[in-house]
């Protein structure tokens, strides 16, 4: 064969290979966006999926029922598909398996499929810290910032029918997103239950009950910042319940309107409440926040002085005064 024509035959060749190579390259990019429309269609997450819920799938629950429920609360996109998948990894059974399933992030209607057959709940634990002298209001707050269906009303009804205020010990836990507010009102309060038996002989030897040490405690965790400061005011506190003083803390306050000694008003001083420590002598009806252990012991041994006053300056140091004179004169000093 000529040169010629053999170099005819080559151009040919790679004419043709190129031909079918984009023939093929072609076909390959529209059975990949094929494919690609349909896994978005049927397979992948709806853009609403619920984020951060749980499922409940009780005993009982047929297929259907369960499908049904999944395409109404937007974590499939198909009922048919979904379907298909448990009976293809149920072996056929269509068997599934109740609980709390959790819903951490999108998953696809294959992932969804494979955890209900095979009991898959991915319940994780969340790492609650409650910080001393919280009170229930505060807790509250908390406790819905980190579990989208905790209800607050129901935890704050919980809290005021069982006179729980003051006894739901300040630590850090480990909280399943399923459980009720009922279930965490009793692990937090079965945790104080625990952990004040540390200093029940503190208490006894005082000679106060627990009620009014928890009380003190808790206005203590707002008043000083130290075991020394927290002992001492702890003495001028019960010193002033001896001699029929008023209390006279602004503490009571963030209970009552929740505000503090920087924003108090003449006017808030006279609002009618029983919290209201300037108008009504004694301790509060019930504890104003919940009390760590360390404010709890203080309050149970106080520190005798000869003061009846004190203060906090705006660097945080306390000052004493015996008299309301020396009070007075603190105020000027260190209050400008």
């Amino acid at each position: 064969m000529p040169p010629e024509e053999q170099k005819t035959d080559f151009y040919y060749l790679i004419f043709s290979f190129i031909r079918k190579f984009k023939v093929i390259i072609s076909s390959s990019i529209i059975a990949l966006v094929i494919m690609i429309v349909f896994y978005i269609s049927f397979w992948s997450a709806p853009s609403s999926f619920p984020v951060g819920s749980i499922y409940d799938l009780k005993s009982g629950q047929t297929l259907s029922v369960v499908t049904d429920n999944f395409v109404k609360s937007k974590i499939i996109r198909s009922d048919f598909w979904f379907k298909s998948f448990v009976y293809a990894f149920s072996l056929g059974n269509a068997t599934l398996i109740e609980g709390n399933y959790a819903l951490n992030k999108r998953q696809n209607v294959m992932t969804l499929a494979w955890r209900v057959s095979h009991g898959q709940l991915d319940i994780i634990p969340v790492k609650i810290t409650i910080p001393e002298g919280t009170n229930s209001y505060e807790i509250a707050d908390i406790l819905s910032n980190k579990f989208p269906s905790f209800d607050k009303n129901i935890f704050l009804n919980l809290i005021k029918k069982n006179n729980l205020e003051g006894y739901l010990f300040p630590d850090t836990y480990l909280l399943l997103p399923n459980m009720t507010e009922t279930d965490i009102v009793k692990i937090v309060n079965d945790n104080f239950n625990e952990k004040i038996k540390e200093v029940n002989t503190d208490i006894k030897k005082f000679g106060k009950s627990q009620s009014d040490v928890i009380k003190m405690a808790s206005i203590l965790e707002e008043e000083g910042r130290t075991t020394e400061t927290r002992k001492i005011i702890a003495g001028i506190l019960w010193r002033r319940i001896s001699i029929g003083m008023a209390l006279q803390v602004d503490s009571s306050f963030k209970y009552i309107n929740g505000k503090t000694t920087a924003t108090l008003t003449i006017e808030d001083l006279k609002i009618d409440s029983p919290y209201n420590s300037y108008t009504h002598r004694g301790l509060p009806p019930t504890p104003i926040s919940n009390p760590g252990l360390e404010a709890i012991k203080d309050a149970a041994n106080p520190t005798k002085t000869p003061y009846l006053y004190f203060l906090t300056d705006k660097d945080g140091n306390m000052h004493y005064a015996a008299t309301f004179e020396e009070h007075v004169a603190n105020k000027l000093k260190y209050l400008k």
